[in-house]
């Protein structure tokens, strides 16, 4: 049960002291720098990560079983960053924008596996995006 919780209890913690940081982000500073040196200090991390995990790596054969979705992955990461720093500079509030940002996702899901994974619909979900919709509207009324 456990290997089944914490990864998302380290999503919720990690996401708390993201959306903070991302609402505390100087109004005057560069967005670009900003996620450059955010970037940088995750590349770091990462990398000395992949190197303490006890086991030998070559570097050239685990870049061989990579593909196009790090690439996409960092791309989408970056428009990711760039589109909540721009959303709080708007002036969403942090108890909310995570909040609909997470909402909207959560539905356009549900469209992603249907199409791509060929999950199913269920009516249950349906009255989820509907129940949804009708949140995101009270929300940001």
């Amino acid at each position: 049960m456990w290997n089944y919780i914490w990864p998302i209890a380290m999503v919720v913690f990690a996401n708390v002291f993201y959306n903070i940081c991302t609402k505390s982000t100087p109004n005057n500073a560069n967005v670009f720098l900003s996620l450059t040196v955010t970037y940088l200090t995750a590349a770091v991390i990462s990398f000395t990560l992949f190197l303490a995990k006890g086991q030998r790596y070559s570097i050239g054969t685990e870049f061989t079983k990579l593909n196009w979705t790090s690439i996409v992955l960092g791309l989408s990461i970056v428009a990711l960053e760039f589109g909540y720093i721009c959303v709080y500079r708007a002036g969403w509030k942090i108890s909310t924008a995570s909040l609909v940002a997470n909402i909207c996702l959560a539905c356009a899901l549900i469209f992603v596996g249907l199409l791509l994974y060929r999950e199913t619909i269920t009516a249950r979900q349906v009255i989820g995006i509907a129940v949804c919709i009708i949140g995101l509207i009270l929300l940001t009324k």
